[in-house]
């Protein structure tokens, strides 16, 4: 019998020490993410709104805009993919309707955090979590609403009201029927082992985000320290933001690319992405004989 994207999920925290989700933004960085020898895909709100809208992680994204993205990221690789649902678009029904859009869509595990609407990206100033009781409403509706993906439940509460409540808040998102429990933005290692420490009974994530406020760990400390999932939401994006500004710059201010042709794929390079070959195939067993 075929593994739902769920099922895969799961099976991924069951067999690896510590899973890696490495971010991607659409189709062609979920590729390479996917060719890299990534086994899971993620997805993040600061992603989408940045190659969308290029506008900062601040609430502007829909959730439309966000599954529909989603949609793409899913239809182009065959590993799962993990995605930010962010506060889930509003009251606890809005969650109810964005877990079931998130799955209609094919996603094996989305996250739906605690902030106010409308939210920040977790590692920014200026941050509002709601209260307690509603945040464990918004977890109760996402798994409620659930048939099968997996349900990440993150909390922002280490910036407002202290690690120590962030710690309370993520074992009551448990008892609420989370799978997988983010405290967002510790602020050293010690304060990661404390989480660790406190809810290493429990399935746990890591964000690790260059320059935000939780320092880089590797993988493997992070699973000794407990986490079970290291997420790189970003990371890519930036890499490629630097790169195309450096050749588009390159290019209006001499006339050519010349110059950067080493920081370019190659033709060969993005057709084997793409899957050229395949189509190229696929279309052959359709020709006729007028062309």
């Amino acid at each position: 019998m075929t593994e739902t994207p769920g099922e895969r999920f799961r099976r991924l925290l069951d067999e690896t020490d510590t899973l890696q989700a490495v971010g991607a933004f659409d189709g062609l960085s979920a590729r390479l993410v996917e060719r890299a020898g990534g086994s899971l895909v993620y997805m993040s709100g600061s992603a989408v709104s940045t190659s969308v809208h290029g506008k900062p992680d601040i609430g502007l994204t829909t959730m439309t805009e966000m599954v529909d993205r989603a949609r793409g990221i899913v239809e182009a690789v065959d590993v799962p993919v993990f995605c930010d649902a962010d506060t889930g678009y509003g009251n606890a029904l809005n969650v109810h309707r964005t877990v079931e859009a998130y799955e209609r869509a094919g996603v094996a595990a989305v996250h739906v955090e605690d902030q106010s609407f409308p939210k920040r990206c977790g590692h920014f100033e200026g941050k509002r979590v709601v209260p307690r009781d509603e945040a464990v409403q918004r977890v109760r509706a996402a798994c409620d609403a659930r048939e099968d993906l997996a349900i990440v439940a993150r909390t922002d509460a280490r910036a407002v009201t202290g690690l120590d409540d962030a710690i309370d808040r993520a074992r009551a998102f448990a008892e609420a029927g989370a799978d997988v429990l983010f405290v967002e933005a510790p602020r050293s290692r010690e304060e990661l082992r404390r989480v660790g420490a406190a809810l290493g009974d429990q399935r746990l994530l890591a964000n690790m985000v260059e320059g935000g406020k939780t320092p880089l760990v590797p993988a493997d400390e992070l699973g000794e320290m407990g986490f079970d999932v290291a997420l790189y939401p970003t990371t890519g994006q930036k890499a490629a933001l630097r790169t195309m500004e450096t050749v588009y710059e390159e290019i209006l201010e001499s006339g050519t690319q010349a110059a950067v042709l080493d920081m370019v794929a190659d033709w060969q390079e993005r057709n084997d992405v793409t899957g050229l070959d395949a189509f190229d195939e696929l279309e052959s067993r359709y020709a006729t004989d007028d062309g």
